[in-house]
């Protein structure tokens, strides 16, 4: 997965105009007659690290005359002290830029680095780590970035590129109709697949939901919050299908080795985006 400037370019120009707004108040009256400095982004834990051309885009649409050195290069592991960016020039635009440029660094990093951490737990299971859409506003694209680059993956963007049922979905079936939820699993996989959509996945609560999705041809079952022992007979039941197991729901790092070890092919986590520790970056003249 690759940034694009046309993409991240609005999420910039949002972020520049939340911070700096009208202007720099403090640089506008100090650095009345400009100056130019030398500067070094460094940071302050271990991390691996995200959001590189995000910084250099920042610092570009404040003034493309800053000189801009990368030191190292998205998805490197980067010791605590290290110097990761040198920049050189206005000491006004420096400044105005270094917040918003910290902030993307910082939670980008911090992204990848807590997916680097959960994919360490699973490797050599076979199970792969994946995102949800539990994410900042307006910040998926770059989310979902940070994660690809911590050794993570996505099913899809939004709403728009992929067919999930969800027990929400399940639920208002069966308040329309009649019957139970697990008779709705069924129902809403067979809509879906009368159309000839691929890649359908349902969300599915207990073993008597998963054997319907199973019986009506569902490609990816999602587990919804399953203790251990249900999931280790959702892989037996499953034994000689193609269809992919993803586990969800009550995730953590203490627990994913287990529950990767009973054979599921995903594990979706939503605090990878949504509660990842953001990293702390300095700048430093």
């Amino acid at each position: 997965m690759k940034l694009t400037k046309e993409k991240v370019f609005p999420i910039i120009i949002s972020a520049l105009k939340e911070d700096i707004s009208s202007g720099d108040s403090t640089s506008s009256v100090l650095f009345e007659k400009d100056i130019s400095l030398l500067a070094h982004i460094i940071a302050k834990e271990e991390c691996v690290l995200a959001g590189m051309d995000a910084a250099r885009w920042v610092f570009d649409v404040v003034d493309e005359r800053i000189a801009f050195t990368p030191l190292y290069k998205d998805g490197d592991k980067v010791k605590k002290g290290k110097r990761i960016i040198s920049v050189k020039g206005s000491a006004k635009n420096v400044l105005g830029a270094e917040r918003t440029v910290l902030n993307f660094l910082g939670h980008l990093s911090g992204v990848a680095t807590l997916t680097a951490e959960f994919a360490r737990e699973v490797k050599g299971t076979g199970a792969k780590i994946y995102d949800t859409r539990k994410t900042i506003p307006g910040l998926r694209e770059l989310e979902k970035y940070a994660v690809a680059i911590g050794g993570g993956f996505s099913y899809r963007v939004g709403l728009w590129d992929g067919i999930m049922i969800k027990g929400n979905h399940l639920e208002s079936m069966r308040v329309k109709g009649e019957g139970l939820r697990v008779k709705a699993v069924g129902e809403a996989i067979t809509a879906f697949k009368n159309r000839r959509y691929k890649n359908i996945e349902v969300e599915v609560e207990n073993i008597a939901e998963f054997k319907q999705a199973l019986e009506a041809g569902a490609d990816i079952i999602m587990l919804d919050n399953m203790k251990i022992e249900e999931i280790k007979k959702v892989v037996k039941l499953r034994k000689g299908l193609k269809v992919i197991l993803e586990a969800s729901g009550g995730i953590s790092l203490e627990n994913i080795k287990k529950i990767a070890k009973t054979g599921v092919d995903r594990i979706s986590i939503g605090r990878l985006t949504h509660s990842a520790p953001s990293i702390d970056f300095s700048l430093e003249i």
